[in-house]
């Protein structure tokens, strides 16, 4: 009798080893054009998936969104992106995501997507925003003024979606959530702490915490501290002024037994 194929379990189980190149806060504008075009090509080289957290342009003009798209456009490994608060800023950002996305870049938005990277390895990326809101006792209430609520209702529909995004990727062998906001306080030391509140949001670290994902990336915070953790799921704050250097290099392995709260 013919054994059976083991083909799906390969696939769940893993033992997959993906590079990952991850950067935020690349402020491209023309002035920029070489040198984004080289650091894009240097991810290209060393990475399986690259990673962009946010304020991908310096005022969210698109015509610095063209730049970026040109240096991304003839680039082999898969770019999946969110948009930040600089890239929102001119309030055209539908535009700005249609030349990313003509551009091959995966551009998410309270949405997640799946690419099979490396060594035929599954890799799940939700992406969202994030918002304001702050962290222990200083945060912002629902409560008061309408706009006052409006952003805590803008930082709950980001919660919701990363939420959901977590759940619909639950069975890829390596899952990363892609935020521009920070989810926790641990990567904002540095940054003083009377601006923590316009930074981030603790609300988002619930969802993080249900699903524990292999990796949390973010940015923003330009004074903050690369390293964090939200009970043992690994957080980093890849702001290109943190890091100091173009991007930041990971290294995941996919578990050989899939812990997920989804069955």
């Amino acid at each position: 009798m013919k054994g059976p194929t083991s083909v799906l379990a390969a696939s769940m189980n893993g033992g997959q080893t993906v590079r990952v190149a991850a950067a935020g806060d690349l402020h491209v504008d023309e002035a920029g054009r070489e040198a984004v075009a080289t650091a894009i090509a240097a991810m290209d080289r060393d990475a399986d998936l690259i990673l962009l957290a946010g304020d991908l342009t310096t005022h969210g003009q698109p015509e610095q969104a063209a730049v970026l798209a040109d240096a991304c456009r003839d680039i082999a490994t898969p770019i999946v992106a969110v948009l930040g608060n600089h890239d929102l800023h001119c309030g055209t950002d539908r535009e700005l995501t249609e030349i990313l996305r003509d551009a091959g870049i995966v551009v998410l938005d309270r949405d997640g997507s799946t690419a099979t990277v490396g060594d035929a390895c599954r890799v799940g990326v939700v992406g969202v925003k994030g918002f304001v809101g702050g962290f222990r006792h200083h945060t912002i209430p629902d409560f008061g003024e309408a706009s006052l609520r409006g952003l805590y209702a803008e930082t709950g529909a980001e919660v919701e979606a990363l939420a959901a995004g977590l759940r619909e990727i639950a069975a890829c062998p390596l899952r990363i959530a892609l935020l521009h906001y920070a989810p926790i306080s641990d990567t904002l030391v540095g940054e003083p702490t009377e601006i923590w509140a316009f930074l981030g949001s603790e609300r988002l670290a619930a969802p993080l915490l249900e699903h524990r994902p292999d990796l949390v990336l973010h940015g923003h915070a330009h004074a903050g501290r690369l390293q964090g953790s939200l009970q043992g799921v690994p957080v980093y704050n890849v702001s290109i002024p943190v890091m100091g250097q173009d991007y930041w290099l990971f290294e995941l392995t996919a578990a050989r037994s899939l812990s997920s709260t989804l069955h």
